[in-house]
């Protein structure tokens, strides 16, 4: 009787502790392979969960893996995520605006959209530095959080508005990972 009861109680213990790993270990970044090395970004579903949900899917389904940045101002920002290279084109769904109060900083990851505040679909943007004018104009939905000396190695841009001259920096890989945080002693 004793046995049964300590029984129950050590899998009731377990199965919370499973509850509580399978919680914590819930895949709420990015890791973005470049050619000079890995990128983590944090992503912000707090501030737009309808957009970290859809860019999740499209890391899940690959299709940013091997997608060029076709649009980089130095001082400014690096913008991706078309598969046309030239920034017309997405995924073909468009993603309704999550504007928030939160400020586009150094390593800001934001959505680029045209004229249309919910034209926003899959291409996005890293900002290089602080880019206040963006501020409650643009959806941002995550942060790098390691690796930012590599968005700044990406090629920049020659052309016009930054378009790329020639052969264009890639995302080579795009996958959801944990990022295991210290705790705090």
């Amino acid at each position: 009787m004793i046995l049964r009861v300590y029984l129950k109680k050590l899998f009731l213990l377990l199965g919370c502790l499973l509850l509580y790993s399978n919680l914590m270990s819930a895949k709420d970044h990015i890791q973005m392979k470049l050619k000079d090395g890995n990128v983590i970004i944090k992503l912000r579903p707090d501030l737009a969960p309808n957009h970290v949900k859809r860019i999740s899917e499209l890391v899940n389904s690959g299709f940013y893996d091997g997608l060029v940045f076709h649009r980089v101002i130095d001082g400014f920002m690096a913008q991706g995520g078309d598969p046309s290279g030239n920034g017309t084109g997405g995924s073909g769904q468009n993603i309704d605006a999550e504007f928030s109060s939160e400020k586009h900083v150094r390593g800001t990851v934001s959505m680029a959209r045209a004229m249309d505040p919910n034209s926003a679909d899959s291409q996005f943007f890293i900002c290089f530095q602080e880019s206040s004018w963006l501020d409650g104009q643009y959806t941002i939905w995550g942060q790098v959080i390691k690796g930012m000396k590599f968005v700044d190695m990406i090629k920049k841009g020659e052309g016009g508005n930054g378009e790329i001259v020639g052969e264009p920096d890639k995302i080579i890989k795009m996958k959801l990972v944990t990022v295991k945080t210290k705790s705090k002693k």
